[in-house]
């Protein structure tokens, strides 16, 4: 039994020797050993990084637990897990890549002198504070969330507004610190000196920006003058919607066909705007034809009578309808129907509308006129 020992452990001996003169072989410039950390750290980082992802978040929302309660944590998870997954595998490859050692052979520049060694380290570099900075904006948009949930609870709409306004503001600032400190801390660059220069090149910078510094101020004056808020149906132009969201350089809006359609503010503020929201009631005019045959009696009748239904109607303003013999066309006799409806919603307004239209077909043919269409009447003499 002890030689059996013996002998399993001297197997056992000679493989592991085996193993390590293999694992201790090198391959430009690195062991197969430091080879397989590569491998197994970039693996281990690829099959936690869902976990890790979480983790991280969860230690986030905990922080912020306090101040998020109307917000679930997975809306702060769907946020920051793609950034904070980019994280995580930098992270993991610089760990795995400082295993390994670049080859002699190669004759690679130092660090602080231009080559693939200084490219690689800054490249990681940027790569961390992108993903910082990221991490950063999309905790402010959970911010963003808690804030539009505690506004909608609110029955001003100026809170709708504002909130989606300062966000935008912080996230510009963030973004503007991030790339001075990335200047600074990887480039080596002399922030203060910079910031200085800036005023030299400021009107150059202006000058070249004229367009989006124009819709900046736009959005300053739509935010102070308020035209408009979010959730008013305006009309500028040919274009008809609601205001969805009011942002530093533009503003969204939903049509009526329900398309998304972005509005830079230098327009909103330069051209007439008609907010449809701040109407009382909504109008309708238009005109009906009817055929020249019709007679004087008949027409009174039809007049009458269109007047007398629709200042009956429940959702017509009363004393505001018009019912006229408007002109003589050349193929109809025009009636001008003019009301009001008394309500802002365009669905109610448009089944008023059409419970009118039907009425108005029903008194002409019950007067027995009929509506004309465009025709020609030729007549020959004998």
């Amino acid at each position: 039994m002890f030689t059996f020992a013996i002998t399993n452990f001297v197997v056992i001996y000679n493989h592991y020797k085996m193993i390590q003169t293999i694992l201790h072989r090198t391959f430009l410039g690195n062991t197969i050993e430091s080879y397989c950390w590569f491998a197994g750290i970039i693996i281990l980082g690829l099959v936690f990084k869902r976990l890790l992802s979480k983790l991280l978040a969860l230690f986030v929302y905990k922080f912020l637990e306090k101040y998020s309660k109307e917000v679930s944590f997975e809306k702060l998870l769907d946020l920051v897990k793609k950034p904070l997954g980019i994280l995580i595998l930098l992270i993991t490859g610089y760990i795995a890549f400082d295993r390994l050692s670049f080859p002699i052979e190669w004759n690679l520049d130092a660090e602080n002198k231009f080559g693939l060694r200084m490219v690689l380290i800054r490249s990681f570099q940027i790569g961390i504070s992108i993903s910082i900075t990221w991490i950063i904006l999309r905790i402010v948009d959970f911010f963003g969330l808690i804030l539009m949930h505690r506004a909608s609870l609110t029955e001003s709409k100026t809170d709708d507004q504002l909130v989606p306004f300062i966000k935008e503001s912080i996230k510009v600032i963030i973004v503007i610190l991030s790339v001075f400190f990335t200047l600074g801390a990887v480039f080596k660059l002399n922030v203060a000196s910079l910031i200085a220069g800036l005023g030299i090149g400021g009107l150059a910078i202006a000058l070249a920006a004229k367009e989006s510094l124009e819709n900046l101020l736009g959005s300053f004056t739509i935010f102070l003058d308020k035209p408009f808020i979010i959730g008013d149906l305006i009309r500028i132009g040919s274009l008809e919607g609601h205001v969805e969201k009011i942002g530093f350089r533009s503003t969204r809006i939903r049509t009526l066909e329900k398309s998304y359609v972005t509005v830079p503010n230098k327009r909103l503020v330069d051209s007439e705007l008609d907010n449809l929201s701040l109407r009382i009631q909504r109008r309708a005019k238009f005109d009906i034809g009817l055929t020249y045959d019709t007679r004087p009696e008949q027409f009174k009748k039809i007049i009458s009578e269109v007047e007398a239904y629709i200042e009956s109607h429940s959702h017509i303003l009363k004393g505001e309808t018009r019912v006229r013999l408007n002109e003589f066309d050349s193929s109809a006799i025009k009636i001008m129907v003019l009301y009001f409806v008394d309500t802002l919603e365009y669905d109610v307004y448009l089944d008023v509308r059409e419970e009118i239209n039907y009425k108005i077909i029903e008194i002409v043919q019950q007067n027995g006129s009929s509506f004309a269409y465009p025709t020609t009447t030729v007549f020959v003499k004998n």
